[in-house]
């Protein structure tokens, strides 16, 4: 115990270190979110997500959003528990077998207008997971799918940049790939 104190006391502690963009352009781009959930819901965005059999690499970048550093609440977008509440479904993973009539249900159950973005490479096409026995496939295997967010795992700004793409492609009247 005494060699661990010392041994503390002489290294400095190991931590990443902070994202490289500026505060202004997290909150730029935030802003645009808002601005744009404003103009198609005239309201927030609000965001279920959905763990449908993956690795937790995605949500650990998808969960960063509401730490200190990027705060999506403070623009109004914000995680909401019941799928009734959103507006887009942020799916992660490769649909499993068990999951494919919970990813349905929630589905059905998220009122008009809604939006289903795959998030990560594993949601796209199942990714490492392809080809087992207890995988389904991607997302767009149940359910339709308006974006599509590459990475293992994306970063934190690429998912607010899907956001901010897809509101601006639906304001559009058209499907986000």
């Amino acid at each position: 115990m005494r060699k661990l104190l010392f041994e503390s006391l002489l290294h400095l502690p190991l931590t990443e270190p902070a994202p490289h963009l500026s505060d202004a352009a997290i909150e730029e781009l935030s802003a645009a979110i808002d601005a744009a959930s404003r103009r198609r819901l005239g309201r927030s965005l609000s965001i279920r997500a959905i763990d449908a059999g993956s690795c937790n690499g995605c949500e650990l970048e998808m969960h960063a959003l509401s730490n200190a550093f990027y705060d999506m609440e403070r623009f109004g977008i914000r995680f909401v528990a019941s799928p009734r509440h959103a507006d887009v479904l942020l799916v992660t993973g490769p649909v499993t077998k068990n999951m494919h009539e919970a990813l349905e249900r929630t589905y059905n159950a998220t009122p008009a207008p809604k939006w289903v973005v795959a998030l990560g490479d594993c949601a796209r096409d199942g990714g490492c997971f392809a080809g087992s026995y207890a995988i389904i496939g991607g997302v767009s295997k149940v359910v339709p799918v308006d974006l599509h967010i590459p990475g293992c795992p994306p970063s934190p700004t690429d998912i607010l940049r899907g956001l901010l793409a897809l509101l601006e492609h639906v304001n559009t009247g058209g499907r986000a790939s």
